[in-house]
């Protein structure tokens, strides 16, 4: 064969442009293209942040709201359950009566507000099962702060024995702030606030 049965092509070159060498509808697709995956990935990361915030407000302004219910109800005239008993660890001896208690429950901590009437061995038991005992409460001491009071409503007045303790245990495990009646020792009157903090 010779090359004149063959003949060599010439490569046209492109038309020269001001575009980089693509055409007008070209660089708006790649505009477009661009412009959409940039929208994607910002609603992909502002939609889900924008809900974490709003969530986290909600649930704050929750558990107040449930506080504050809970304070508006008082103490429930009833034993807790023994699930409850055991998150808080407030093992209520079996002879208890007069038994009080509601929880609350938001963002910083649950807490459990229990009452009730025990004997002298009863509170043993009760402080032995906490994990404490007698010998760790001081008298005259209200172990209870202002503002598990203003909660319950409980008063803690000048013209009786009073005597308490706050019994710490290390995280998850709840503290409690136990305060006793000892006014009558034969029939004290045990108060506690547990509270369980994530």
């Amino acid at each position: 064969m010779t090359e004149a049965e063959h003949p060599v092509v010439q490569h046209q070159s492109e038309p020269s442009g001001d575009g980089g060498g693509k055409p007008p509808e070209d660089r708006w697709r790649v505009f477009r293209r661009r412009f959409i995956t940039a929208t994607i990935i910002v609603l992909l990361i502002g939609i889900p942040a924008g809900y974490l915030l709003i969530s986290a407000g909600q649930s704050r302004r929750s558990g107040k709201d449930k506080e504050a219910e809970a304070a508006a109800q008082g103490l429930r005239e009833d034993w807790p359950s023994r699930m409850q008993r055991r998150i808080f660890e407030i093992p209520i001896p079996g002879n208890a009566t007069g038994v009080q208690y509601y929880e609350t429950n938001n963002w910083k901590a649950s807490r459990m507000y229990a009452k009730f009437r025990t004997t002298s061995a009863g509170l043993d038991r009760f402080l032995t099962g906490v994990g404490t005992g007698r010998a760790a409460l001081e008298p005259g001491r209200v172990s209870i702060g202002e503002r598990d009071v203003k909660i319950t409503g409980w008063y803690f007045g000048p013209d009786q024995h009073w005597a308490g303790t706050t019994h710490r245990n290390e995280k998850p495990r709840p503290t409690q702030d136990i305060t006793v009646n000892m006014t009558d020792p034969a029939s004290p009157v045990v108060y506690v606030v547990s509270a369980a903090t994530p």
